[in-house]
C-alpha cells in the first residue's frame, strides 16, 4: 500500500489560493508571479534532484526576492497540513500490510516531513523522486516501489492527487486510486485490500 504526500497525507489547499495570497504580499499580479516562480526551475530539475535545495532557496531569493525568513515560511506552506485521519488510518494499516510513501518532492523534503510529520515511524517504505533521480508518472519509479516492497505490481495499491500519476501506475498493473476525499479514499482502499 502506497500514498503520496502533497494533496493525500497532507493538505495543500487550493494551488491558486497559495498562490493569490503570495501575489497580494509581493505586490506582483498573477501573470508576474506565475512567469516568476516558473523561472526558479524552468526545466523542472528539482524533482529529480537535479536541483539542490541552495539553489532551489536562491531561485526564490532572486526570482520573488523572497528573504530567508520569507522562503522558510513559503516552503512551510508547501509542505501543507497532515490530513490527521488519514495519517491514522495509514498507521492501522500495519503490520498488516507493508505500506510506503511515493512522493513528488525536492532536496530537504525528507528531513522537512520527518521534522513535521514523523513519516519515517509510519510505514515501512518512503521513496522521495529526488533522492532517487525519478518523478511520477515515469514507470520506472512505480517499477522500484514494488521492488522495494518486494511485491508484484498487481499487488501494490496506490493514492495519489494526480490524473496523470493514478495513469501511469495503472499501465503498470498497479492498484491505483484518485485521491478525492479522505473518506472515498479510505472507503476504495479498504475495498481493495479486502478483496
Amino acid at each position: 500500500m502506497a500514498f503520496d504526500v502533497g494533496g493525500v497525507l497532507t493538505r495543500v489547499g487550493r494551488v491558486s489560493d497559495f498562490e493569490e495570497t503570495w501575489q497580494e504580499r509581493l505586490g506582483m499580479t498573477q501573470a508576474e508571479f506565475g512567469q516568476a516562480l516558473a523561472s526558479v526551475d524552468p526545466d523542472e530539475l528539482a524533482f529529480t534532484g537535479r536541483l539542490s535545495e541552495a539553489q532551489f532557496k536562491a531561485g526564490l531569493s532572486t526570482a520573488l526576492g523572497l528573504s530567508a525568513e520569507q522562503i522558510h515560511e513559503f516552503l512551510a506552506e508547501m509542505c501543507g497540513e497532515l490530513d490527521a485521519e488519514l495519517f491514522a488510518y495509514v498507521a492501522r494499516l500495519r503490520p498488516r500490510c507493508n505500506t510506503a510513501i511515493l512522493s513528488n518532492a525536492i532536496d530537504g523534503a525528507r528531513r522537512e516531513y520527518q521534522a513535521r510529520y514523523g513519516f519515517e515511524q509510519l510505514v515501512d517504505v518512503i521513496i522521495y523522486s529526488y533522492e532517487v533521480g525519478l518523478a511520477k508518472p515515469d514507470p520506472r519509479v512505480y517499477r522500484l516501489l514494488c521492488d522495494r516492497l518486494a511485491v508484484s505490481p498487481g499487488e501494490v495499491v496506490f493514492l495519489d492527487d494526480r490524473p496523470e500519476n493514478v495513469k501511469g501506475a495503472c499501465e503498470l498493473g498497479i492498484h491505483a486510486l484518485l485521491h478525492e476525499s479522505t473518506a472515498q479514499s479510505i472507503k476504495a482502499v479498504g475495498a481493495l485490500l479486502a478483496s
